[in-house]
């Protein structure tokens, strides 16, 4: 069988392509081990390249930063078996006021929205810690602010299963199945700008299971599907800072740990049926070139 893994940033954004290429680096390993044919976009226009591949593809993959993540993943659906999330949450979760919104809406703590003093100023549409800076300015065009948390920063993976009905999307049931609970290691770097470095999993916080319940619920109420990450800091309570629905770089340090292959859990949850747990052995640390050193 073909499945087709279209990561954008290795053709088309290289100061992300590191990072890119771990994630992808994983999958196409994970996938050919599984006895898949994998195929890749060539350099051509991305969206132009995915029509040209996927209907000879039995399955497929988009991996790109949260702000492009909807127009490929739509593009893809149309031709071929998505094994990530659906285009319509992918869309909603790039916003990240819109995301704010829904998460508070259904009593999940996400940080309050200031405008003066110490702040957190972000993108409305932007993907991981791009262009995400401490700062006591107010935020720019396209830019919100929120309230600076003093805490440590963790994300948890998932992956939500589904089925495919004949005229909708329909959710099978099935709790997220959850892979890991992942430190993260990020700076401050000049006039505040914040730097993800990579990190530590899996760990096991002393919140850890409250973290889980977090992490499920913020995909559920967002109607998220398959790998996912939700970024969170852990103070006085646990904050949610962003919903990641796509593979994110964590996946390199979970996949040396894990005994599963991550080809197998995303196209059974594609289809309603992930394992109900994965099995990890040690803990490694990575960063966002993909290399991975145990712990």
């Amino acid at each position: 069988m073909n499945v087709l893994l279209a990561e954008y940033t290795t053709l088309h954004d290289p100061l992300l392509a590191p990072e890119g290429a771990a994630m992808l680096a994983v999958l196409e390993q994970s996938f050919r081990r599984c006895g898949y044919t994998v195929v890749k976009p060539g350099h051509g226009d991305f969206g132009t390249e995915i029509e040209r591949i996927a209907p000879a593809c039995d399955m497929g993959l988009v991996i790109a930063p949260d702000h492009l993540l909807s127009r490929y993943t739509q593009i893809l659906e149309q031709y071929t078996h998505n094994l990530g999330c659906g285009f319509m949450p992918a869309a909603l979760c790039a916003n990240k006021v819109s995301t704010e919104k829904i998460l508070r809406s259904h009593a999940l703590r996400v940080p309050a929205g200031i405008s003066a003093g110490k702040k957190v100023i972000k993108p409305i549409k932007g993907s991981g810690a791009d262009r995400v800076r401490i700062s006591e300015a107010l935020p720019g065009k396209d830019e919100f602010s929120q309230q600076y948390i003093e805490g440590e920063p963790f994300s948890v993976s998932l992956v939500a299963s589904r089925v495919v009905g004949d005229a909708c999307l329909f959710f099978s049931g099935k709790p997220p199945l959850v892979l890991a609970v992942n430190r993260q290691f990020i700076e401050a770097g000049p006039e505040g700008a914040l730097r993800y470095l990579g990190g530590e999993t899996p760990v096991h916080p002393a919140r850890e299971e409250e973290m889980i319940r977090t992490a499920i619920k913020s995909v559920e109420v967002l109607g998220c599907q398959g790998y996912c990450g939700v970024d969170m800091v852990v103070s006085d309570d646990i904050y949610v800072v962003d919903v990641n629905p796509r593979i994110t770089t964590s996946l390199v340090g979970i996949a040396a740990c894990m005994e599963e292959e991550i080809a197998h859990i995303l196209v059974a949850a594609s289809k309603g049926g992930a394992p109900d747990h994965v099995h990890l052995t040690g803990s490694v640390r990575f960063d966002t070139g993909g290399k991975v050193t145990p712990v």
